[in-house]
């Protein structure tokens, strides 16, 4: 379910991904609203779900997990929703993707070695249920954003 976002609430989500420490009152000098007008459009905006929490960005590299790949798993219907838990589980997992096609999921994953990204591999192998797996092991990251333009 969408929420309908106006333009005052896209100004601050924007302000708000460019530095979630911005005081409401700087938010609030910067639209020409009052600091309790900001304070209840982002308890709104929470409360929605549309802005789900604050966070810091870590370069990943700088904090030594810099190489990173994805893996495309194949399964077992049956055995699917367990694979999936197993999976969420692992802490070099960051994100889980149900897709569509010949896999059933897409696996985010980041280490700080080639060594490392082997072992992850062959736990998701290994998890009864998984059929086969396919992995991408990036070279490059050419685009990376957590910002939503609006």
């Amino acid at each position: 379910m969408t929420y309908d976002i106006d333009e005052v609430d896209k100004k601050i989500l924007t302000m708000l991904q460019q530095d979630a420490r911005t005081p409401f009152s700087k938010i609030a000098k910067s639209l020409n609203l009052s600091e309790a007008t900001i304070h209840i459009r982002i308890k709104r905006l929470r409360n929605e779900g549309v802005l789900r929490g604050f966070y810091a960005d870590v370069d990943p590299e700088r904090a030594g997990r810099g190489v990173l790949g994805f893996v495309l798993v194949k399964a077992e219907p049956r055995k699917y929703d367990e694979i999936l838990k197993n999976i969420v589980s692992m802490k070099e997992v960051t994100d889980v993707y149900d897709v569509t096609g010949e896999y059933y999921a897409l696996a985010k994953v980041r280490v700080g070695t080639r060594e490392e990204l082997a072992k992850v591999l062959d736990n998701i192998g290994n998890i009864d249920g998984v059929i086969s797996t396919y992995t991408m092991f990036v070279l490059r990251i050419v685009k990376e954003t957590k910002i939503l333009e609006f």
